[in-house]
């Protein structure tokens, strides 16, 4: 603020002492500042199929009032109301186009713990959602056997080579080669010159035994009980080929892989004759009520009973119920006749084959 004379030149203060000197500052923009949230563009979205996201710039500013427009001041994300808007969202880009691929498992274990085998893994055609499916390329499929085995190792494949190899040991357990497997085989007779191979029942004289019923019906046209055993039926015990035998260990004739059903060495006889392994039989009935039975269980030692094995039955009226399991680890058979019995067929014998 100047003082200055009529001519509008600048003089020295004192000439306007009589007049009152004007303000030289006044208030401006008296009213509160406004703050609003800013927002910017969507981006797109993350994905070009399927679920995916987008984000957007918030932000806090303050709003002035121009002539024609709005000018945005400085920024401070407290001075603004309410929530912020969301700078996040979900979007859906459509669906995905499918793609079939092959999907492999892991590989299992080798076929063979000795010598060459094999191993395998499970191959599956499968969408990109996990679906099954037969559009895969069947020349990308991946392999699902290949060779495996362990060349370094060196075991007897029999108890007299077992002994060789060890001297002259005591009875008992041995590892032996057996096909290509790793087994745990008895040996007996490891001080003779021809020491035995068998298999040790792992479940027990209670599921390997074999039985020819001692009972006789009174009237052989009949079948009592609906084939239940009953002692106290109209019958006699007289039947002089009865017998009850039970089993821990069978020989094995490692040549033709085939149990030798009459070797007796870890056989009990607990009533009457020796039954053979795999045998049953009566004279019970001639109205097909088989009596006798016989249980096999190889479970546990690395058996099973071959698919070739068949059981054939011999004398009057016999008749042979016989059950496999699915793996061939057990067979039970109800037999008899009047009189008749059932046995394995001689000319394969009770087959065997590793697991």
């Amino acid at each position: 603020m100047l003082c200055a004379d009529q001519s509008g030149g600048e003089v020295h203060e004192m000439y306007c002492m009589s007049q009152t000197k004007p303000t030289d500052a006044e208030a401006c923009n008296t009213h509160a500042c406004e703050f609003l949230w800013i927002t910017g563009e969507w981006t797109e979205c993350s994905v070009t199929c399927g679920q995916g996201y987008q984000r957007r710039l918030v932000s806090c500013s303050e709003v002035h009032a121009g002539q024609d427009n709005y000018e945005y001041g400085h920024q401070s994300s407290s001075h603004c109301p309410g929530t912020p808007p969301e700078n996040y969202q979900e979007c859906d880009a459509g669906p995905c186009p499918s793609r079939e691929t092959w999907r492999m498992g892991i590989w299992g274990l080798c076929s063979v713990t000795c010598g060459e085998g094999w191993m395998e893994r499970t191959v599956q055609c499968v969408t990109s959602e996990g679906e099954a499916s037969n559009r895969c390329p069947m020349s990308a499929r991946p392999e699902a056997r290949k060779a495996c085995g362990n060349p370094s190792c060196h075991l007897p494949t029999s108890c007299r080579e077992a002994q060789g190899m060890t001297g002259f040991p005591v009875d008992g357990e041995q590892i032996l080669n057996i096909q290509g497997r790793a087994l745990k085989i008895y040996c007996a007779g490891m001080q003779t010159d021809h020491p035995g191979e068998y298999i040790t029942l792992m479940t027990g004289e209670a599921e390997n035994f074999s039985e020819v019923f001692g009972f006789r019906l009174n009237d052989p046209t009949e079948c009592p009980s609906n084939l239940s055993r009953r002692e106290d039926c109209n019958c006699r015990r007289d039947y002089t080929a009865a017998g009850l035998s039970t089993f821990t260990k069978v020989r094995l004739d490692l040549s033709k892989m085939q149990i030798i059903t009459t070797d007796w060495q870890f056989a009990s006889t607990r009533e009457g004759r020796h039954v053979p392994f795999a045998t049953g039989g009566d004279c019970y009935s001639a109205a097909r009520c088989p009596q006798g039975r016989f249980s096999i269980n190889l479970s546990g030692t690395g058996f099973h009973v071959a698919e070739q094995t068949k059981w054939i039955s011999h004398g009057n009226y016999a008749v042979a119920d016989i059950h496999k399991s699915q793996d061939g680890s057990r067979v039970t058979g109800m037999c008899g006749g009047y009189c008749g019995k059932c046995t394995p067929s001689t000319s394969s014998g009770l087959l065997v084959r590793v697991t």
